[in-house]
């Protein structure tokens, strides 16, 4: 079992898990090209990502119209909880999928499709999220760098059962604002056209529609990012659970409804493999993925987190950036 190098444990849960080596996935990815030259054939787009995409979406909006008078029932709380956040949050993860360009050979094509995935979100976030996101591939775990690694204020804040709780059902906030402090971003065309786009839908549904539709939405993308199956992925795939170990993989079902994002292990070592090919990229190299440390629960997950004592907010490995991660590939994600 290949693991990060040399390991510190924490003196309190304020430190995080530091390490001196680099990332794993570069050097797996090397090793696993040499000995399956065959996993080349993996690469490439997935012509279903836009009609899923499409699929939910109108589902979505669907909803949104046949709920919109219902804010204050039990029905529109449990229709957001079951089926309004999960399929907001499978957008979430489709606008990941579409970010490594994936879904068409073209970048606009992409960035337009990700457009249309972002509409059931309410807020604006496909522009933003792509830059943050190549940095977390490139920089994984690097201090300063990496915008996944929470930030010693949300490890103080955010203490015991009840700050844990807390962590988890603010996430949509948390990776809202925690860009901004760690590493700001340049606004850019696609940005305006992201917000433009997206706060035009938001107003041609609150003038000619009616307020609850967005409510609808809007609750659907909070819940989803909370205390939701689904949500329980930003802890499991990088919280380190094992000694030495930075990412893990779930195989379970929660991913028919997450574009197989689970296979996060898979996904680090190759971010050029669509994620219907992400199951045959393990079933491809089992002697690499089925002796790595791996989760059968979302909801476990989430439950070990909340009640274990010994893992905080700050249960991450990190890095300083020495090691030259920019100069490695990272495995073809494309930058416009």
């Amino acid at each position: 079992m290949p693991l990060v190098g040399e390991f510190k444990e924490p003196k309190t849960l304020d430190d995080y898990l530091w390490v001196l080596d680099d990332q794993p996935h570069f050097h797996r990815r090397m090793q696993m090209l040499k000995k399956y030259p065959q996993v080349k054939e993996l690469f490439g787009t997935e012509w279903r990502t836009k009609w899923l995409v499409t699929a939910v979406v109108l589902m979505q909006l669907c909803m949104g119209y046949y709920l919109r008078e219902d804010f204050f029932t039990w029905k529109f709380w449990i229709i957001v909880y079951v089926f309004g956040a999960t399929c907001n949050h499978c957008m979430v993860l489709a606008v990941h999928a579409i970010s490594h360009f994936l879904a068409f050979k073209t970048f606009w094509h992409n960035k337009a499709l990700n457009l249309l995935t972002n509409i059931p979100l309410v807020f604006p976030v496909v522009a933003s999220f792509k830059p943050y996101h190549v940095d977390h591939h490139r920089y994984l775990g690097v201090d300063g760098m990496d915008t996944d690694l929470p930030t010693p204020f949300e490890g103080k804040l955010f203490r015991g059962v009840i700050g844990k709780i807390f962590f988890l059902s603010l996430q949509s906030v948390c990776y809202a604002i925690r860009p901004l402090i760690i590493r700001k971003q340049v606004i850019t065309s696609y940005h305006m056209i992201n917000w433009t786009v997206q706060l035009t839908f938001d107003a041609i549904v609150l003038y000619y529609v009616h307020w609850g539709m967005l409510a609808y939405l809007t609750a659907s993308t909070l819940v989803g990012m909370s205390l939701h199956p689904c949500a329980a992925h930003f802890i499991a795939e990088h919280y380190a659970f094992a000694e030495g170990v930075e990412t893990y993989s779930y195989y379970g079902i929660l991913n028919l409804v997450s574009f197989n994002s689970g296979y996060h292990n898979e996904h680090h070592d190759f971010p050029i493999v669509p994620w219907t090919n992400l199951p045959k990229l393990r079933a491809m190299c089992p002697d690499f993925y089925e002796t790595m440390p791996q989760h059968t629960s979302w909801v476990w997950v989430m439950w070990k987190f909340i009640t274990d004592p010994n893992i905080g907010v700050h249960n991450r490995i990190k890095r300083l950036d020495t090691t030259n991660a920019a100069a490695k590939p990272c495995g073809a994600i494309k930058n416009d």
